[in-house]
């Protein structure tokens, strides 16, 4: 454990993994200063997993005790993997885990039974019975218990959920199942964003001015904000813990702040429990820049070259392209030095992105690390042809980069791609969710054309219980012109009924000028709103059928002689011959 390690993880573990029991064991060691704190979070913990009567007790469930099947540069093939995630990662997981020739398991709530994710494993579990449709996948007993039941070797976490929870992943290493991404010490050390952006300044990585910490209060912020030495509006207020775009809001001027500082803040407690906000200098219109990692146990790290996120929507993602577009090489290139940068003074293991803000002089900031696979992987993986789940568990297996065949030296791109969320909101309805039986589905496919999903056909049910997110669609083509109409034409063969979705919206913005130009910024939403002017679909063809289906199963509505209406007394005119 290097001194980074000790100074940084015993202020960000605290805050990172308070709330459990097992988040208390950890913390307690961690305020030690004088004890490493990589060896403070390997310390064992001594709650137990309760087996129910008659089940198999083979792997040892003492968390006193915990195993040594997995040192950090151990190799062991896996013989099961189990995804504790639902819908399209799910299935992305175990297509990739079935192509390295292991067996699969998924769990699923009841919310989810009719769920397709249930159904693309070789088994399925259902976890959280007595809890809520999110808290079956937040139950980490529950899933970890499941796990060690049913031999198997490893869980990969997906985005989400329990991706980023440290305590859930020192549960899985203290229960002798391998958590398929980054040490749980790293998660709480990335967990924590202005741990983050500490570790940032001592690796000599540009950040935004901000506060150093989380406040404990409103007036703490306002005070650093207005104070004799504060940074001035405007400003980005922005959760401490969690990521994905929530808990953030942009406050221009002090009779903003209460407002939107508390409205970011419950957002954050509920979205990731933990209510801490820090405050950021605003960096106007910048675009979103992250890079993909990969790293190994054995102390390397290699990029898959760059995303761009620009175009989001209440800083919510909505179209993501790679390479990225409109900026310099060697703006390129300083934010490919910049996240290696950050793996390497981290020890990171496993699949990450490095996310940055660029601003219009072309100056680039850090933002945080997502410990985890994203959702636009799909475009990285189109670009380098790179599998990044099966790279997951073949590093989580122990295989350096470099027995993977993942060198720099050999990682290349060719051409472009975009991807684009398909989700179940009205955007006519400021986007409001909408959910219900799919009554047709049809995808625009074709050459170029990826399309991953977990409710794409027709009779699927969208609940609201979890995400709006439909299908993710991603074009791949030799220059960005040609990724581009691709994409468009794939969408506009989109033909879904029965519920809302944001297609025509997205359409909108592939075509809009300022997008093909390359010259989107984060505010391009907001910029245009001409991008909200579509025509709603008539659906003509599903109304003829209802009205068809209800005709011959109930009869017609008015069957006989109208009662309201009197005998017509008119006489036609009879034609005379002669």
């Amino acid at each position: 454990c290097t001194p980074i390690h000790k100074n940084m993880l015993s202020t960000g573990l605290r805050r990172a993994v308070r709330g459990t029991k097992v988040r208390g064991q950890i913390v307690a060691a961690a305020r030690s200063r004088g004890i490493a704190v990589r060896a403070a979070l390997m310390a064992p913990a001594t709650s137990k997993i309760q087996f129910p009567a008659g089940k198999s007790q083979n792997k040892s469930m003492n968390l006193a005790s915990p195993t040594q099947r997995f040192m950090s540069t151990e190799k062991r093939k896996f013989k099961k993997v189990m995804s504790c995630n639902r819908g399209e990662i799910a299935i992305r997981f175990a297509r990739a885990a079935s192509e390295l020739g292991l067996q699969t398991a998924n769990v699923y709530s009841k919310e989810d039974r009719h769920s397709l994710h249930r159904y693309k494993a070789d088994q399925a579990f259902i976890v959280g019975r007595n809890k809520t449709a999110v808290g079956a996948y937040l139950d980490i007993e529950g899933i970890v218990k499941v796990a060690v039941e049913n031999n198997v070797d490893a869980i990969h976490p997906g985005y989400g959920f329990l991706s980023e929870n440290a305590v859930f992943a020192k549960h899985c290493k203290d229960n002798g199942i391998k958590f398929i991404g980054p040490d749980h010490d790293i998660l709480a050390m990335f967990g924590d964003k202005t741990v983050a952006r500490e570790l940032a300044i001592k690796a000599g990585v540009p950040v935004i001015p901000g506060s150093e910490h989380a406040f404990e209060s409103l007036a703490h912020a306002r005070e650093y904000i207005e104070g004799k030495d504060g940074i001035g509006y405007p400003v980005m207020c922005k959760a401490a813990f969690g990521g994905g775009g929530r808990g953030m809001r942009v406050v221009r001027s002090s009779a903003e702040l209460e407002e939107n500082y508390l409205s970011a803040a419950r957002e954050a407690e509920s979205a990731f429990g933990n209510g801490s906000m820090f405050v950021e200098r605003l960096v106007e219109r910048p675009r979103h820049v992250e890079v993909q990692l990969i790293g190994d146990s054995h102390g390397n790290a290699v990029h898959l070259f760059e995303r761009d996120c620009s175009i989001q929507r209440r800083h919510q993602k909505i179209v993501e392209i790679a390479p990225a577009i409109g900026i310099a090489q060697e703006t390129r290139e300083a934010l490919w030095a910049d996240a290696l940068k950050m793996a390497k003074i981290s020890g990171y293991n496993n699949a990450g992105t490095v996310e940055f803000l660029i601003d219009e002089l072309g100056r680039h900031y850090f933002m945080e690390v997502n410990p985890r696979i994203q959702v636009e992987h799909t475009v990285t993986e189109e670009i380098t042809g790179i599998d990044i789940v099966q790279t997951q568990i073949k590093i989580a297996e122990g295989m350096s980069l470099e027995e993977i065949g993942l060198t720099q030296d050999k990682i290349g791109y060719r051409g472009f791609a975009i991807q684009a969320r398909v989700t179940t909101e009205n955007p006519a309805n400021n986007f409001a969710p909408d959910y219900g039986r799919l009554d047709v589905f049809r995808a625009g496919e074709g050459m170029g054309i990826r399309l991953d999903a977990a409710a794409g056909f027709t009779g699927a049910v969208v609940t609201p219980h979890y995400d709006s997110l439909l299908m993710k669609v991603t074009a791949h083509a030799n220059t960005w012109e040609l990724a581009s109409v691709k994409l468009q034409r794939a969408l506009g063969e989109f033909r879904v009924r029965g519920v809302s979705t944001n297609v025509p919206f997205v359409l909108n913005v592939l075509k809009h000028p300022e997008f093909m130009a390359q010259q989107a910024k984060t505010d391009f939403i907001e910029k245009w709103p001409d991008l909200f002017n579509f025509a709603e679909s008539a659906d003509r063809g599903s109304k003829i059928l209802n009205y068809l289906a209800e005709v011959k199963v109930n009869g017609h509505p008015m069957p006989g002689a109208d009662p309201t209406k009197k005998p017509s007394r008119l006489r036609p005119p009879m034609p005379l011959f002669e």
